[in-house]
């Protein structure tokens, strides 16, 4: 009879199924039964067999109790212990079954017959000739292939389960059976017990062993679990545990499951709890959804958890394949994938339906994982499952991606996954690798969506045209910072660095009082034009800078201040030149108020000087006439012999032009006295094509001398609101002094035209004629300005057309140059051109 190896170094449960499955199975076999362990002197040598136990055959066959202690040499005789010893050595060495013929009695009665053994482990099973039964070896032969079917089914049931309580106990998730309305604690696994600081929980109950836990819900769900029987499913609960028995506790997160066990009648017996620890995922999410709210994405979390296996040990063999029956019932609806996986190759001993879900196909238990799925090789994962074989350690893998068919023959969809690898071992060796897999593509895909809205958030900060920046934490270390705020201060460094520790001129200033107050209460804070003596370089000089700024409590996702957004904007050039303009203000209407004085005395004297220029242009007309008569008298008396005389005609000509030319001046400055003092002439609307045309009709003798060309295109303003008598003076002067003062060197050409900007008229003059200089420019429009003498004239045209330019709210503008001609610009603002 085959019996799997017990390990039995500090495992609990293999203790117990020691006590109950071995001795239950050896106590079965009417044959008389030994079970016994080597002993080993010096040098490993052995020695002798220790009697761990005997079955109620061998204990009548042997007289001796089931556990009487000792060794084989101390309970039989030295010949029967000698050759018995020996023979249990060779079959333990060799590790195979053998047979020997054997006296094998208590003292003082024989018996001989077949003595077998067979090593199991660390221990050896041995069968003794059954004394009772030598008379009925014929029955004995019929019942014996029973028994050993009994015995192999019993070793092999007892096999896996401690295969399976292997696993569960080195599984890293928490796994407790509860039994009764209390809730009693009758198993706990390492990683259960570990999570309440190794404290005894067996045999307890829950509330009693876990006091903490009373205000925090776990207790209620128990309760209505085991009142209805229905399966309770926590996500990332949080748990404040007493992880060190010293009252301190220690918050945590986990996913757990509780679910109800039933005894054979189907009643609710207690409640399975599987759980696994996702306080570092929790934490890690929780981090970045902080820096999703912070913009910024520098969080890389590594998120550990385990899906365990479960389990329970029951006292008796029934109870135990009840229990392993449970927990594989378990596996088969949590939704974390799960697989038992053997041999070097990976092949699938054991998966659950959410395993199959992501490897779909025929089958799965017995092939090999590479043959389910091919692409796994390529993706490194069969090489990760073979470190972990090799290594007999723990791996974990988070988020790894995995490709796979859509519902309804859709488009492939990528999820991804949180492996945990747990090599797990029998009689020492390695014998496979434990999958436990949950789906985080919620979670990867939140992150990646988290992490993008950071980046872009943060790209839009990093481009905005305003400074802007982020405070971290209480101490206001610089996290982010854009160029326009670094531009401000660009020889300091400012990332990295606390506030007053990278701008220490603050020190002392309203700024640290601010941030403190919308840091505690929340509250934005607004400043419009804020002087603040600041320094733009490293230990550079202090100067003032003027700061509108704002600044706003940032919050983490549970609501509570961890930060300060600043969006600020130096105003220093602004304000400084509304300060200067205020001053320009104030100044210019101290000189608007002396200039209005100045103006009205200056009115004055222009009315003075009007009245005077009046009187005396009045007074001389007389004296002129007079002179003018006088010099016609004269010719009348003078004999025709003196008038024609070469010396005496040219003298008289003189002075007859003079007079002339004296009685013109006197005319046209008694018209300008007179139109300056006349009043606004009306206006009306004037076709500006026929004006010109009138104008060109008058300038006929000026346009008959040589070839002159007179260029007209006003077809962008026909017709103009305007005096009519003023519009004329103005096209007839600037006309005839192109043509008067033309270039002889080449033949004349005046252009006359005309557009709109808007509601302003631009008529424009030019010509080719003799052009002015810079000099001439600056004397054109002054009264009785002439810049060519060779060409009659008085000097007071220029000086007429700009008063009635300016009069009527317009200006006008000369562009000249020697040699190449000038150009007259005139803009009459608020008079729309009317078209046709």
């Amino acid at each position: 009879m085959d019996f799997p190896s017990l390990p039995v170094a500090g495992n609990p449960l293999v203790l117990l199924a020691d006590a109950e499955m071995v001795c239950a199975g050896l106590d079965l076999s009417p044959k008389p039964l030994l079970l016994c362990r080597p002993v080993f002197g010096p040098n490993d040598q052995l020695l002798d067999f220790a009697l761990d136990y005997l079955n109620a055959a061998a204990q009548r066959q042997l007289a001796l109790p089931a556990r009487p202690g000792g060794t084989v040499r101390t309970h039989l005789p030295e010949a029967q212990a000698a050759g018995m010893v020996a023979f249990c050595q060779r079959v333990f060495e060799a590790g195979m079954a053998g047979q020997a013929q054997a006296n094998t009695a208590a003292e003082g009665s024989e018996t001989y017959g077949p003595l077998a053994a067979r090593r199991s482990g660390a221990q050896l099973v041995v069968s003794l000739p059954d004394a009772e039964a030598e008379g009925h070896r014929a029955t004995q032969e019929a019942l014996r292939a029973s028994q050993a079917g009994e015995a192999d089914a019993l070793a092999e049931a007892l096999r896996q389960r401690l295969r399976l309580l292997a696993v569960f106990e080195e599984a890293p998730g928490l796994i407790a059976r509860l039994s009764g309305p209390d809730h009693v604690i009758e198993l706990a696994n390492d990683a259960f017990r570990q999570a309440f600081g190794g404290r005894e929980l067996v045999g307890r109950p829950y509330r009693e062993a876990a006091p903490e836990l009373a205000d925090q819900s776990f207790f209620d769900w128990l309760d209505t679990v085991y009142r209805t029987g229905e399966t309770y499913h926590g996500q990332e609960v949080r748990a404040e545990l007493d992880r060190t028995n010293t009252g301190q506790l220690e918050p945590s997160y986990y996913n757990f499951t509780y679910q109800a066990t039933r005894d054979a009648a189907g009643a609710v017996a207690g409640v399975l709890v599987f759980a696994y620890d996702v306080s570092e995922q929790v934490r890690a999410r929780q981090q970045l959804e902080q820096l999703n709210q912070e913009l910024e994405t520098r969080v890389a979390e590594r998120t550990r958890t385990a899906v365990a296996a479960q389990a329970e040990v029951l006292a008796a063999a029934r109870r135990q394949v009840q229990a392993r029956e449970a927990f594989y019932q378990v596996f088969e609806q949590t939704p974390a994938l799960i697989a038992l996986l053997r041999e070097p190759n990976h092949r699938i001993e054991y998966c659950n339906p959410a395993f199959e879900r992501l490897f779909p196909g025929p089958d799965l238990v017995g092939r090999l994982l590479n043959e389910v799925a091919p692409e796994l090789v390529a993706s490194g994962f069969i090489g990760r499952l073979d470190h972990v074989y090799s290594q007999g350690s723990t791996g974990v893998d988070y988020a790894v991606p995995f490709v796979g068919a859509a519902p309804g023959n859709g488009a492939p969809q990528t999820a991804y996954f949180t492996f945990t690898y747990q090599a797990y071992k029998e009689s020492g060796r390695t014998a496979g690798v434990s999958v436990f897999a949950y789906d985080v593509t919620a979670q990867v895909l939140a992150r990646q969506a988290r992490e993008q809205q950071q980046q872009q958030l943060e790209d839009l900060f990093m481009q905005a045209p305003a400074p802007i920046v982020i405070l971290d934490g209480p101490d206001l270390v610089f996290q982010l910072v854009n160029p326009a705020y670094q531009q401000i201060f660009p020889g300091r460094e400012l990332v990295g660095k606390p506030l007053l520790e990278a701008l220490p001129e603050l020190v002392g200033t309203v700024i640290p009082d601010l941030f403190a107050q919308v840091y505690d209460t929340g509250e934005p804070y607004v400043a419009q034009e804020m002087p603040l003596m600041m320094a733009r370089h490293e230990n550079g000089p202090l100067e003032e800078i003027y700061w509108t700024f704002s600044y706003q409590a940032r919050r983490d996702e549970h609501g509570a201040v961890d930060g300060v957004r600043v969006f600020a904007n130096e105003v220093t050039e602004p304000v400084r030149a509304r300060q200067l303009a205020l001053a320009n203000a104030r100044q210019a209407q101290e000189l608007a108020q002396e200039l209005t004085a100045a103006n009205q005395q200056l009115s004055r004297a222009n009315a003075d000087l009007d009245a005077f220029a009046y009187t005396a242009a009045h007074d001389l007309r007389g004296p002129v006439d007079n002179l003018d008569g006088l010099l016609v008298a004269l010719q009348e008396q003078l004999p025709p012999a003196v008038r024609t005389n070469p010396d005496v005609r040219p003298l008289l000509d003189l002075i007859q032009g003079a007079l002339a030319r004296f009685s013109r001046t006197l005319d046209q400055l008694t018209d300008v006295i007179r139109e300056q003092a006349a009043p606004e002439q009306p206006a009306e609307v004037v076709d500006l094509a026929a004006l010109v045309e009138d104008v060109r009709l008058d300038l006929g003798p000026l346009l008959s001398t040589g070839t002159p060309q007179l260029l007209v295109d006003v077809a962008g303003c026909p017709r103009l609101t305007f005096a009519p008598r003023n519009l004329r003076s103005i096209v007839y002067n600037l006309l005839s002094n192109a043509l008067k003062y033309r270039d002889p060197a080449r033949e004349p050409e005046v252009n006359v035209r005309c557009r709109t900007l808007g509601a302003i008229i631009v008529l424009e003059v030019a010509d080719n004629g003799l052009g002015l200089s810079a000099s001439q420019q600056g004397r054109l429009f002054g009264l009785f300005e002439r810049m060519h003498t060779h060409v009659e004239g008085s000097g007071l045209g220029l000086y007429t057309v700009k008063k009635i330019v300016e009069n009527a709210g317009g200006t006008i503008a000369v562009q000249s140059q020697p040699g190449v001609g000038t150009t007259f610009t005139i803009t009459l603002p608020g008079s729309d051109p009317i078209q046709p």
